[in-house]
């Protein structure tokens, strides 16, 4: 499906979509139209939708793509045909009109080069995760919404060897993996048939012999079958969550755990951790800049910041 089939929808922003710099355009249920550009945010007052007219491309969209969005389904996620992840929700959930943020992916084609350039991370912390990565550490990366996450993960699996099967699972998928063996699959749990988690997708994802697993997102039941993969021999896993901090990541992914299996104790769930996740990489962002806070070297019955 082309891009130029969605653009005549959603028109008032077609010049935001086409741009190369804009990497989030967020339509706000009272019409505003704010956009995030090299990491900050601001109004775009010369763009408003009609009345009505967001509402009725977001359905035809929907219907393009084989989802449905009304009042009884008025939550969307998707990606559309260039990459972006557009997600949507509509009254009467929100009020007057319909709130919508489309992702552009404008750093899918960063090099870590391109990373040391920007100041989100240094020279020497560069070579840590590279070599991690190429030694088939498993990697988590923690931050908060819109700290680049997927940005540092895209570009860390650049330094996955050539020959290995790479098996990625996502909600939305937002990743780009430079790799010529990569098989990409997204959680399917908005639809009316019964729901595929990312679960039921790791679970099949370790039948399909993939020599690295890259998660989107850890946060829910999915915490025990990757740690149980990665206490059976599959290393080098790279996967982000969402928490305030390394250590806030690391408790993040304890709760996970122990909320899977009511029976386990927490000293029990930090052993299981500790075992199976060498780094933690920690990203943070402040006044638009985002930079790798800390890495967080997880081994033994200790935590010691790199």
């Amino acid at each position: 499906m082309s891009f130029d089939i969605i653009i005549p929808f959603l028109k008032p922003i077609q010049r935001l979509l086409e741009s190369g710099s804009v990497s989030e355009i967020m339509v706000n249920p009272d019409g505003t139209v704010w956009i995030e550009e090299q990491g900050h945010i601001e109004p775009v007052p010369s763009i408003r939708f009609e009345d009505g007219a967001l509402l009725t491309a977001l359905e035809v969209i929907a219907n393009r793509f084989g989802k449905k969005l009304d009042a009884d389904l008025p939550i969307m996620n998707l990606r559309l045909p260039d990459g972006s992840r557009l997600a949507a929700t509509i009254p009467p959930i929100v009020h007057p009109q319909p709130l919508m943020t489309i992702r552009r992916f404008t750093s899918r084609s960063f090099t870590m080069g391109d990373l040391i350039e920007r100041k989100m991370l240094t020279a020497d912390q560069a070579g840590i995760l590279t070599d991690a990565v190429r030694h088939g550490d498993n990697i988590l990366i923690s931050g908060g919404t819109s700290t680049g996450k997927t940005t540092v993960l895209n570009v860390l699996a650049d330094a996955i060897p050539e020959h290995e099967r790479i098996l990625i699972i996502e909600d939305t998928a937002e990743l780009h993996i430079r790799k010529p063996h990569v098989v990409q699959q997204e959680a399917q749990t908005d639809t009316h048939r019964h729901p595929v988690t990312f679960d039921d997708l790791l679970k099949a994802a370790l039948r399909h012999r993939p020599d690295r697993i890259i998660l989107g997102e850890i946060r829910g039941t999915e915490a025990r079958t990757l740690l149980d993969s990665m206490n059976t021999g599959h290393r080098g896993a790279l996967a982000t969550i969402h928490a305030s901090s390394a250590h806030g990541a690391l408790l993040r992914l304890r709760t996970l755990l122990m909320r899977g299996a009511s029976s386990l104790l927490p000293a029990e769930a930090d052993a299981e951790i500790r075992s199976s996740i060498h780094l933690v990489v920690h990203i943070d962002r402040v006044d638009g800049q985002r930079h790798i806070q800390n890495i967080l070297n997880v081994a033994g019955n200790s935590t010691d910041a790199i």
